[in-house]
């Protein structure tokens, strides 16, 4: 021990022996400060983005001179934590096409690190290199930095930079597209943070009144009582899905329009809360019967945010009158909470990508299909069922063919190439759903079964056919507008061995967090008092819900679910 005391302590002395001109101190400042500078100007466009960076980088600059008073290791902390956003950044938008925000940062749980590690298994040790490297070049920078800032000067500039922020933040709001443009990681992060805080001072995570005079009226925790043995129930989540013949000039096969229509013959439209991309807004539609837009901007973290703290969904009902309930996930169970979020809801048994065996989540639909049938028959005997499919095969990209194998005699429409083979991978999810029935209806002739379909939300070429003589601008006021065009898709029911008790909730416009109320009445099982008070709601609001009466509505719902302890800590 003595021996290595001395040791460190000649490598001390003669670190401390080392002498660097004033000259080159003041260049080593200068050269991290512009370092950081060219990366900022890289990365991001325009003078309102360059101008919201640049008082983010004084700011970071200003918080550490706080903190340890020296301007070298300031700028290096500084520059450590912009090139660490700028990367992080460009990572979740090359896997969610959208750039990073504030509020990623806010809410990071083990379920996103876990995700990252699964994804990318060799960043741990990307980031234990890095923290190797950048330790002894900080404690070098340390060392050699003689100068020091005084505390109220560093105060001051730190204000100023925050005020200037939040001002240009607040003048210039961000918009919700803009994450999704790929550019400006740095002002778009601090933009995004000045309106969460806005947004969390306000209202918190979920918009609800602030009190209302009356309260759902409690039913007893019995298990309920369906007059007849219930169906097995199976919903499927159509990613991407919707009747294209909506834009004009679409070349289809002959009969495309059927696979859209429910055993009764109708066609029924359905309105989802996403366009082009997050299918876990029709996700917690679903599972919850309600809004993912009762969350304003956080509404694209929903999933992680009602993870624990929404308990009011389908399958809690379905297991309350006995259903055993299952999800079949295609993907990693980590991605953005997806696990907790629906076994909080009721899903009593989550399969995902991992345990169904495979490693990419583009599979063909029969994949997931298979999966459902092995699922059934070995619960064979047992309670009803409720199973969550997802079927992935119309997925994006459509830049190249996708198993060109399972469509030998498949020939080119004439439409553009994306969307043939966006047309030509709906043909394989229609094949594969007639076969799946077929199975169904000759492998369990004993049993019934209940089958609604949805789509989550329309592929991201839709934005540029539904309307061709718009422009990028004039789609994206659609898009702010929740123009009905752009969000709507399709559901459908299907019956084998059973006939739908009740289908008056089953509009042929409908909003997303109806489904369960459609689900249930379809089943004839006996709605709880949340479902039974989401009916007049329908009811008055003709199949809205969100878009009812400006919001207020869902705001009074949300509410009640509040004071019933059935969402919590939002």
């Amino acid at each position: 021990m003595a021996i290595f005391d001395s040791r460190f302590f000649r490598r001390y002395v003669a670190l401390k022996g080392i002498a660097l001109p004033h000259w080159a101190r003041i260049a080593l400042i200068a050269a991290i400060n512009l370092a950081a500078l060219v990366r900022i100007y890289s990365t991001e466009y325009g003078s309102f983005g360059n101008g919201v960076a640049l008082l983010t980088w004084g700011f970071l600059n200003f918080f550490w001179l706080i903190v340890l008073r020296r301007p070298a290791m300031a700028a290096a902390l500084s520059l450590i934590l912009v090139e660490a956003l700028i990367v992080l950044s460009r990572f979740k938008f090359e896997i969610l096409k959208m750039t990073a925000s504030f509020f990623d940062f806010l809410i990071v749980d083990a379920d996103t690190v876990a995700f990252l590690l699964t994804i990318f298994p060799d960043l741990r040790m990307t980031v234990m290199v890095a923290t190797f490297l950048a330790v002894p070049v900080l404690i070098l920078i340390w060392r050699f930095d003689p100068f020091r800032v005084r505390l109220l000067a560093s105060m001051t500039g730190s204000a100023v930079c925050l005020a200037g922020i939040v001002g240009l933040a607040s003048a210039v709001p961000e918009e919700p597209w803009e994450p999704f443009q790929g550019t400006n990681h740095i002002s778009n992060f601090a933009r995004s943070g000045v309106l969460s805080v806005f947004e969390l001072m306000t209202h918190g995570f979920l918009e609800s009144d602030s009190a209302v005079a009356d309260r759902l009226k409690l039913l007893p925790d019995a298990t309920c009582q369906p007059a007849a043995q219930p169906p097995h129930i199976i919903i499927l989540l159509d990613e991407s899905s919707f009747d294209i013949t909506a834009a004009p000039g679409i070349k289809v096969p002959p009969g495309y329009e059927r696979h859209f229509r429910s055993f009764d013959g109708k066609a029924r439209s359905f309105l989802v809360e996403a366009s082009g991309g997050p299918t876990w807004y029709a996700e917690y539609n679903v599972l919850t019967g309600l809004s993912a837009r009762s969350f304003g901007r956080f509404k694209f973290n929903v999933t992680r945010i009602a993870a624990g703290r929404v308990e009011r969904g389908l399958p809690q009902a379905l297991r309350r009158c006995g259903y055993k309930t299952f999800s079949l996930y295609p993907f990693y169970g980590t991605f953005l909470g997806a696990r907790m979020f629906q076994t909080t809801t009721g899903i009593e048994h989550f399969i995902d990508l991992r345990e169904m065996g495979v490693k990419s989540d583009l599979q063909p639909d029969h994949f997931f299909y298979d999966q459902a049938l092995r699922l059934i028959e070995r619960e064979r005997g047992g309670p009803p069922l409720f199973i969550f499919v997802y079927v992935a095969v119309n997925h994006f990209p459509w830049n190249w063919t996708f198993r060109a194998d399972l469509t030998p005699d498949w020939k080119e429409l004439g439409n553009e190439p994306q969307v043939d083979e966006y047309i030509r991978r709906q043909t394989m999810s229609a094949r594969d759903y007639a076969d799946f029935l077929t199975h169904l209806r000759r492998d369990f002739l004993k049993d019934s079964f209940l089958l609604l379909r949805f789509g989550d939300h329309q592929p991201a070429i839709s934005a540029r056919i539904l309307n061709p003589s718009l422009d990028d601008a004039a789609v994206k006021q659609r898009f702010m507008l929740y123009d009905p065009r752009y969000f709507s898709t399709y559901y459908a029911i299907d019956t084998i061995n059973f006939k739908p008790v009740d289908l008056s909730s089953a509009l042929d416009n409908l909003d997303a967090p109806y489904l369960p109320l459609v689900i249930q009445e379809a089943a004839g099982l006996p709605l709880d008092h949340t479902f039974v008070e989401q009916k007049k709601i329908l009811e008055r609001c003709k199949g809205l819900f969100y878009s009812c009466a400006a919001g207020a509505e869902a705001r009074r719902f949300n509410r009640l679910l509040i004071d019933a302890g059935l969402i919590k800590g939002l």
